[in-house]
């Protein structure tokens, strides 16, 4: 096989973009953190954030979150192409701030969740969830 010039230009774009989309992902994830906490610091404790440490198809992958006194939970998927997967809001009136759900993952990657607090805190858990075949796409 006989490297061409322009075949030594597609692939250095393609090493190139390898390169840089994992990166401009988590850069998209952080920025989409920041819009919904506003910037504010977040603290830990206070959410309980359970997924499954393997999840066979990235399809499917359950997860729950937990936050007493919670007004928002976010969820954010830090590897996908839109990182912002899920947000619950709750009123004054609901009975217990949890919610249940799948969402779908690219390939293995960290799952954050965020939960705005009723005194307007913000707190924040994290798994990482090893995905062996991917659902967006992968």
């Amino acid at each position: 096989m006989e490297l061409t010039r322009r075949g030594a230009i597609a692939l250095g774009a393609g090493v190139a973009a390898t390169l840089v989309l994992p990166i401009r992902a988590m850069a998209s994830a952080d920025a989409a953190i920041a819009e919904f906490t506003g910037g504010a610091e977040m603290g830990e404790g206070g959410l309980e954030f359970i997924t499954p440490e393997i999840a066979e198809n990235g399809n499917t992958v359950p997860i729950e979150v937990r936050a007493p006194g919670a007004t928002a939970i976010a969820v954010f998927a830090t590897g996908n192409p839109t990182p912002k997967v899920a947000t619950f809001n709750f009123g004054p009136l609901a009975g217990a701030q949890r919610a249940s759900t799948r969402i779908r993952l690219a390939g293995t990657q960290d799952v954050v969740a965020v939960a705005k607090m009723a005194d307007g805190s913000f707190v924040r858990a994290s798994n990482n969830v090893k995905v062996t075949i991917g659902g967006c796409g992968g």
